[in-house]
């Protein structure tokens, strides 16, 4: 395994958390639009069950796409990062298997989110059951960037009225 940055503290992905509620909450509004005017016309037990299905199917897609990507909005804004135990990006497989058992945990009473008070490295179990964590995205310290700059390459040595004539 490689060397993953730490993970965040649970107060951090609590705050997170319940941001990403405020934002799926936006998004299945607004994706509840163009299906509500066809629901009265299937009989009304399957209007309902198709109804669900299809907010968690655009929920898991929205999720799913984030978290190929490493984050969701909610994520990039408290700087947390989904990775692989191998610290890679999740395949498609790992991000539906996590969204499918976080969905699990909550409706289990949110057993899943809970697990991570007694996890030996905080994590949330379905990101234990699917091989993924949480990290820290914090940006790198000043020393770290200035010396990031000073191993960079020195780039286009032409004087600065040159450089702009191209444009």
């Amino acid at each position: 395994m490689s060397h993953l940055p730490p993970v965040p503290g649970l107060p951090r992905r609590l705050a997170s958390l319940i941001y990403e509620t405020l934002l799926a909450f936006a998004l299945l509004l607004v994706a509840s639009f163009p299906v509500v005017s066809l629901l009265p016309h299937l009989p009304p037990p399957w209007s309902r069950l198709a109804y669900q299905a299809y907010l968690l199917l655009v929920l898991g897609a929205y999720f799913v796409w984030c978290w190929r990507r490493g984050q969701t909005l909610a994520m990039k804004t408290w700087r947390i990062r989904l990775v692989s135990v191998a610290g890679t990006a999740p395949t498609r497989a790992q991000a539906w298997l996590r969204y499918a058992l976080a969905v699990l945990g909550l409706l289990a009473g949110g057993i899943g989110l809970l697990w991570a008070l007694w996890d030996r490295d905080g994590q949330f179990l379905h990101d234990r059951l699917a091989g993924t964590r949480l990290v820290g995205d914090d940006p790198p310290s000043r020393a770290t960037a200035a010396s990031a700059a000073l191993d960079a390459p020195e780039g286009d040595q032409r004087p600065e009225t040159e450089q702009g004539q191209g444009r």
